[in-house]
């Protein structure tokens, strides 16, 4: 039997030792590591594709500067068309290295 058929719906393993502990659990039973719990998206958050293809295919206009609600940017980046086009590159490889943010600071939703 495999683990993932043996570990029942409220339940997950211990991100440290593998034990299989309750969902809720904050701390293993067995080592004593607090677990991490997952970040549920945001309401209103910025989808990371629709970004990234914003940037791509728009990113000369700062469309994509205007999705994630930088509208001061996302001008200066349209009459400038993008810092001819380093300023561009700048923000696709920041979206690609998933240290891209919304103007409120939440990452971009994958």
């Amino acid at each position: 039997m495999t683990d993932n058929a043996r570990k029942g719906v409220d339940e997950k393993f211990c991100q440290s030792c593998g034990q299989i502990i309750k969902k809720e659990a904050e701390i293993c039973v067995k080592c004593g590591v607090r677990q991490k719990q997952a970040i549920a998206p945001q309401a209103g958050a910025r989808s990371w594709g629709a970004t990234f293809l914003l940037c791509w295919i728009f990113g000369f206009l700062g469309v994509h500067r205007f999705y994630t609600g930088y509208t001061g940017i996302g001008i200066i980046q349209l009459l400038t068309l993008g810092g001819c086009g380093i300023w561009v590159f700048i923000d696709w490889v920041m979206i690609l290295a998933g240290s891209y943010k919304d103007s409120q600071g939440r990452p971009l939703v994958k």
